[in-house]
């Protein structure tokens, strides 16, 4: 079924739809994530330090 030329479909434009994809999040999200991100990192690295602290403790013994 064919759109007649009256009904506009803002889906079927390449401008907008760049414009969409193109659009840039807020700065707050952006920071927050971020954050989010280096305090993953930091647990992480705690995490393997404690891992290979016990493995050392258990191969000692």
């Amino acid at each position: 079924m064919s759109n007649p030329e009256n009904n506009y479909d803002p889906a079927g434009n390449t401008q907008m739809f760049r414009a969409f994809v193109d659009e840039q999040p807020p700065a707050a999200e952006v920071q927050r994530a971020q954050g989010r991100s280096k305090v993953g990192l930091v647990i992480g690295v705690i995490v393997a330090v404690v891992v290979v602290i016990a493995v050392v403790a258990l191969a000692m013994r």
